[in-house]
């Protein structure tokens, strides 16, 4: 049983290696295989991972200690078009919550595409739900 597939190695460090998930190799192999390319939706936004105060957690009834925090938003992208600005705290796409901005880049898969999706974010202290009509990254 494969557990995982090399993707890089160090050379002249020991033997030290990459490596991605079978998972995410057999979502890669099948997107390869279909399309000729892996299919993402698009968001257009720079973001990272933010640990969220405890009162904000438990306010919203959130499972995990973690948002994301949109640090840019791409001119002219889906984001811009529905009114996401830097500083905002993304807590759920679609109903899903979003602890990390792996599981936000593991959301904005191809089933994603030309939907219109709820984003549930924090801004100014305070809850907001904002449409985001995504499309396919280019």
């Amino acid at each position: 049983r494969a557990i995982g597939v090399n993707t890089a190695t160090i050379m002249g460090a020991q033997g030290l290696c990459f490596a991605i998930g079978i998972d995410t190799a057999r979502f890669v192999l099948q997107e390869i295989l279909r399309h000729g390319r892996v299919r993402r939706a698009h968001l257009g936004i720079a973001a990272q991972t933010v640990t969220l105060p405890r009162r904000i957690v438990f306010a919203l009834g959130l499972f995990g200690e973690t948002g994301v925090r949109v640090a840019q938003v791409e001119p002219g992208s889906p984001a811009d078009r529905s009114g996401l600005l830097a500083g905002d705290l993304i807590v759920d796409l679609d109903g899903v919550q979003v602890p990390s901005v792996d599981r936000l880049h593991r959301l904005l898969d191809a089933s994603m595409i030309g939907r219109d999706v709820p984003v549930r974010l924090l801004r100014n202290g305070a809850v907001i739900e904002r449409q985001v009509a995504l499309q396919a990254r280019s």
